[in-house]
């Protein structure tokens, strides 16, 4: 895991003293070693933050350039199938210096060009300059777990792990993109290859693209996508669980594979303890386990879960006791999240990863069951929803929409669900809802700016004979899970130096899940993650919970009493009136003081916004 940057310009080249100013704003990304690279024409600048996890040699030292010296490479990630592939290029005639995977991708492009992604199995971001084609390629892995923000102006183009790289150079203006703001207060985060701030642009999940800066031309693509279903009626349910525990087991496997200490995030939940499970398998020794607990909260402490997990597999365990987290956190979180989310749960998994990273440097989380699998409560509501649509006319669904938008104040139980049943039914498939449209109307229509809020569609990735339930799992793992949760999970991680892998992102299971399993065995009306939890009633203790579905949160509700709330409310009072218009937030906050709406999500993430936007002094408008 590292920090990556670069400046690509035949018009204005980039000075050594910005590149390194732009490299050292990822020093908690790799605290191990620093590298830079400039092409003698200075055309090409490339920068590099080491975090060393394979290899700690100096033979791992990037930027890295191939033997011929036609080739330098930034990477940030891990190649887990790096073994295979080198050994299959040595059998046609490539030669290695060193141990590292960043090594074998050089030998990939060599071999097979910009095709090389297609041959990777890990989590990756990585820049590569073609001196002989006198182009600059750069791809990001399939599901999105490491970053990369660029932006292409005035024939130049610069790329980094994060935006406050890009916001180190002083000549960059900072002035905020009002139609991703709108997806942001839709959804709590910034999807696809939108961007908060103008100008800049995400490379999405599963695209790369080159930059050939003498002719200033640049080229995006997408190289893989969610495999459309191909059910086999002759596939039985237990040919499918020995499937899933074969490819899971491996994919642990694999990515236990480092030379420095790794852990387990365990938070208790189905599952971080597979991958508990199957990690205590592979390893020779006992495995590192880590969880955070929140005593006297209820369903939030999953310690005693974890616990259970724990003592069953013999592991190492340490637990994080969490009082609610002082709020001189949230500008240290803001500052991080350099293009922010407004999902609380950063703030338990920044606790974790500070505790993880005293005992371990690796870590291994989760993440990406729910999207593959059916585990989110949205998707049983997708059954009722079209259960109701049956029985009530279109008309009346609409006129229960729209009274419920304007007389049922925002955060109410209830309110959400006839939103969406007033939908059509492609745009109710998305999960986190903050702002409806009629709220986000509210909130900044009466500012004047633009003439209110646009309409956040999510690009909704249909095939045929996909299903509903299978649309909404696609649109949630190519844009809620690289744009919320592994955004979350990578800018927390990183800040403690810490590496995060998730095994149920090895691209073999999205396509086994995507592929071949019907629908009944993800999620019901009733029932989530059926799949997985046949194979967690195999190999988990008994007694363990498996219903539940919880993972590394906080209870925003309760904190918003005390410290929290005051001080949410504080930063809020203060929030842009150019933005957002004040009446509308008092009436939040009064309605989240007096306790009959759920509204800690919604003001956390207005608080977000409104912190990431005084740290980096964002101009509401140029």
């Amino acid at each position: 895991m590292c920090g990556i940057t670069g400046i690509v310009s035949s018009a204005h080249p980039a000075s050594v003293e910005l590149l390194v100013r732009m490299r050292d704003t990822l020093r908690h990304r790799g605290p191990d070693d620093a590298g830079l690279w400039r092409s003698p024409d200075g055309v090409v600048g490339l920068a590099h933050r080491r975090l060393a996890i394979i290899d700690l040699s100096p033979a791992g030292h990037q930027p890295m350039m191939d033997a011929s010296g036609c080739l330098q490479i930034v990477f940030n990630g891990e190649i887990y199938n790096f073994q295979n592939l080198r050994r299959d290029l040595e059998g046609k005639g490539h030669r290695f210096g060193s141990a590292s995977d960043t090594e074998v991708i050089l030998a990939a492009y060599q071999q097979w060009g910009t095709d090389c992604v297609k041959y990777l199995n890990g989590m990756f971001a990585f820049a590569l300059y073609d001196h002989s084609r006198q182009l600059v390629f750069v791809a990001r892995d399939r599901a999105g777990e490491k970053p990369l923000f660029y932006r292409h102006s005035a024939g130049q183009f610069a790329f980094a792990s994060e935006l406050k790289t890009l916001m180190a150079n002083p000549a960059m203006p900072r002035v905020l993109d009002q139609c991703a703001l709108d997806y942001y207060l839709a959804a709590g985060y910034v999807p696809g290859q939108l961007c908060l701030l103008q100008g800049v642009r995400k490379l999405p999940p599963a695209h790369a693209l080159t930059y050939e800066p003498g002719r200033d031309r640049l080229d995006v693509w997408g190289y893989w996508e969610v495999p459309p279903p191909a059910i086999d009626e002759a596939t039985t349910t237990d040919d499918l669980l020995l499937e899933l525990e074969a490819l899971l087991r491996d994919a642990v496997k694999g990515q236990l594979m480092a030379d420095v200490p790794i852990g387990i995030l365990l938070s208790g939940g189905l599952d971080s303890s597979l991958v508990t499970a199957f990690a205590a398998e592979a390893s020779s020794r006992p495995v590192k386990t880590f969880t955070i607990s929140f005593p006297g909260h209820g369903t939030y402490d999953e310690a005693p879960h974890a616990r259970l997990v724990a003592q069953h597999f013999a592991t190492d365990h340490l637990e994080l006791e969490a009082e609610p987290a002082s709020v001189d956190l949230l500008p240290v979180l803001a500052r991080q999240y350099d293009e922010p989310i407004g999902d609380s749960s950063m703030v338990p998994t920044y606790l974790v990863s500070r505790l993880v990273r005293q005992h371990a440097t690796v870590a291994l989380g989760g993440d990406g069951g729910d999207e593959l699998f059916g585990g989110y409560p949205w998707y049983n509501e997708l059954y009722r929803l079209e259960s109701w649509r049956r029985r009530l006319p279109r008309p009346v669904r609409s006129v229960l929409a729209a009274s419920a938008a304007r007389v049922m104040p925002v955060g109410l139980a209830g309110r959400k669900f006839l939103l969406r049943l007033g939908m059509p039914g492609p745009s109710s498939l998305g999960g986190v809802m903050l702002f409806d449209d009629w709220s986000r109307r509210m909130l900044r229509g009466r500012t004047g700016l633009n003439g209110g809020a646009h309409e956040a569609s999510w690009p909704l990735p249909f095939q045929p004979g996909r299903s509903q339930l299978q649309t909404a799992q696609a649109v949630d793992l190519t844009t809620y899970l690289p744009d919320d949760i592994l955004a979350k999970v990578d800018r927390a991680s990183m800040l403690s130096s810490l590496e995060v892998r998730a095994p149920w992102l090895d691209y073999r299971i999205i396509e086994f899940a995507f592929r071949r399993v019907p629908d009944h065995l993800k999620a019901t009306a009733t029932a989530r993650k059926i799949l997985p939890r046949m194979l967690a009633a195999r190999v988990l203790p008994p007694g363990l919970d498996l219903r539940r579905k919880q993972g590394f949160s906080v209870p925003i509700e309760t904190w918003f009493r005390g410290e929290w709330g005051r001080y949410l409310s504080s930063v809020l009072t203060e929030a842009d009136p150019a933005l957002f218009d004040q009446r509308f937030i008092a009436r939040l906050i009064r309605h989240q003081r007096r306790g009959y709406t759920t509204n800690g999500d919604r003001l956390f993430a207005l608080a977000m916004f409104e912190l990431w936007r005084r740290e980096y002094r964002v101009a509401v408008a140029a």
